[in-house]
């Protein structure tokens, strides 16, 4: 019986072989690495976007508990302060070279030292010019309510030394100059080397309102860093 013939491959056949066989060795695993990792991808998106949607609830709870305390104390505090609007009148910013203030109404309630923070506030800032440029009304020319008032903490030197010897229930007017305010540099709507006048009453701090856990760490995993 004749023998078939016995079929042989050149060296460079087998090399060219070779090469085509890793190539697609390698295109398989680089398939299925896409794959896997584009799956991975998706799940991930998904979770963030839950997450994302469960901090966003969580915000909006936090966000209604301060506008809720808010409301409650606006009530309270809203028909006294609002009587001292009418005192915000231009002044001479060349007079006011120290921290000086009159007290407009005396409180009843702890008294104010240095590096006294457990206080709450709200208050009418203003220039030179009459110009307001921050307050706790809601509206500057016509108020009908009080936002969130201001925690004691990490306030201007003047505005610190201001509140010396005040009382929680006070309310007391404070001239500031300029560089125990904010001194050469430009902040927002007040100009550089600007003197300022404040009115200022002080309240009992209200209950904190704090993140729960859950926001806490929600927050930690989609941004990092401290809130």
């Amino acid at each position: 019986m004749a023998q078939s013939p016995e079929l042989k491959t050149s060296l460079k056949q087998r090399i060219g072989v070779i090469i085509i066989a890793v190539i697609l060795v390698g295109s398989t695993i680089a398939l299925y690495m896409g794959i896997v990792l584009n799956y991975n991808n998706g799940n991930n998106t998904s979770q963030n976007s839950e997450k994302q949607a469960r901090f966003d609830e969580l915000y909006a709870e936090y966000q209604n508990k301060l506008t809720q305390q808010a409301e409650e104390l606006s009530a309270i505090h809203f028909g006294t302060f609002s009587a001292y609007r009418s005192r915000v009148k231009s002044f001479n910013a060349a007079n006011i070279t120290k921290v000086s203030f009159e007290d407009l109404k005396v409180g009843d309630g702890a008294e104010v030292t240095e590096d006294f923070t457990d206080y709450a506030a709200y208050y009418i800032g203003w220039l030179a010019d009459e110009t307001i440029f921050d307050t706790s009304l809601n509206d500057v020319t016509d108020p009908t309510s009080l936002q969130y008032p201001l925690f004691g903490g990490n306030m201007i030197e003047g505005w610190n030394q201001g509140i010396i010897g005040m009382k929680i229930g006070g309310i007391r007017e404070i001239s500031i100059p300029a560089e125990l305010a904010y001194g050469s540099e430009e902040r927002g709507s007040i100009p550089a080397n600007s003197p300022l006048k404040f009115i200022v009453m002080l309240i009992a701090q209200p209950e904190s309102i704090d993140w729960p856990d859950e926001m806490y760490d929600l927050y930690q995993e989609l941004y990092g860093g401290e809130y």
